[in-house]
């Protein structure tokens, strides 16, 4: 599968809550995301990702395996993404340590997300903060089948922001894991 994706920076996060708000009901969610490479950067340099998510809400945790190739669309950074639940994810993190991939960035994220059903496809919105980012984001995402699909879906992403009164100059490809190394670099909150 591809999630065919795109984020934004919020201006007004009350007036994009109060609109999702009338798609779907919102979940609060935080994300601790753990991100591996080999000691080479093997995965980076060829735009992969290995990345181990527990997911904390109001039903409890799950934990999350996801594997991300290289983009198929440069402009929104779109990838095939492979997901698995997992039942214990101390016992990932030890395998890929014993496989031989470390830690590179591990962070929060403070999530609201909305299953919506929009366009005839089923969006997943999800408004964001990364404490140690300043800002709220917006990710709308679904999931494609195949490239031939890709840019018509991102059309729909892109019809639904535009809904939310999210516009084209609001739209980023830059990365949380960019934005939070770049603040620890610094020791100052950044600006993704």
């Amino acid at each position: 599968m591809i999630e065919a994706e795109l984020k934004a920076r919020v201006r007004d996060p009350n007036a994009v809550q109060l609109r999702l708000d009338e798609y779907a009901v919102g979940r609060t969610e935080v994300y601790q995301d753990t991100y591996y490479d080999t000691a080479k950067g093997q995965l980076g340099s060829r735009d992969a990702e290995l990345r181990v998510r527990t997911v904390h809400g109001d039903t409890g945790a799950r934990s999350l395996l996801t594997y991300k190739e290289a983009k198929v669309d440069e402009a929104s950074g779109s990838k095939p993404e492979h997901e698995t639940r997992v039942e214990n994810a101390e016992a990932v993190h030890r395998m890929l340590r014993g496989l031989g991939y470390q830690p590179v960035i591990a962070f929060e994220k403070r999530c609201r997300n909305y299953d919506v059903q929009a366009r005839g496809r089923l969006m997943l919105a999800t408004l964001v903060q990364v404490p140690e980012i300043d800002g709220t984001f917006i990710e709308l995402e679904t999931l494609v089948q195949d490239e031939t699909d890709v840019q018509a879906a991102l059309g729909d992403v892109r019809a639904v922001l535009e809904s939310l009164g999210i516009e084209d100059a609001d739209l980023t490809r830059e990365l949380y894991t960019d934005a939070v190394l770049a603040h620890r670099t610094s020791g100052t909150r950044t600006d993704e």
